[in-house]
């Protein structure tokens, strides 16, 4: 081969290596990336079932219960509430009437939370919470 034959080549090679590498780039991006769902788009089916995403809302006045360190609890965006069962400590900021986050799975009706995460002082409120609150007020 030549010395042109031989640059065509390679410059083949690396421009396939880089699709090949952007490609297993957005694969591991889109497997690896949590949604965020409020309980309106979970009641209509919007969220997977059997994939990890984030459910956030207010938490209802009145169904927070705590069994050893098993705590279950309802989530709401005004429009819609949504059940989260939790195994494990909750943070310290958690209380009812407050915006949270919580991260996990849907098993049929209740969600399955690995993660939850709270406000961190009294002005703040995740913004996928605000925003999903005032689209269940329009």
């Amino acid at each position: 081969m030549t010395k042109r034959q031989n640059r065509m080549v390679l410059v083949a090679i690396l421009v396939a290596g880089a699709v090949l590498a952007v490609t297993l780039l957005f694969q591991a991006l889109g497997n690896n990336a949590n949604y965020f769902y409020s309980p309106t788009e979970v009641a209509e089916g919007k969220a997977p079932i059997g994939k990890s995403f984030r459910l956030g809302g207010l938490v209802t006045v009145g169904s927070f219960k705590r069994e050893d360190l098993k705590s279950t609890f309802d989530v709401t965006d005004n429009k819609n509430k949504f059940t989260i069962q939790y195994t494990g400590i909750l943070p310290d900021l958690f209380r009812e009437g407050q915006g949270i986050i919580a991260m996990g799975s849907l098993v049929g009706k209740v969600f399955i939370a690995t993660e939850v995460l709270a406000k961190h002082d009294e002005n703040y409120m995740p913004p996928e919470v605000a925003d999903a609150l005032e689209k269940a007020k329009e």
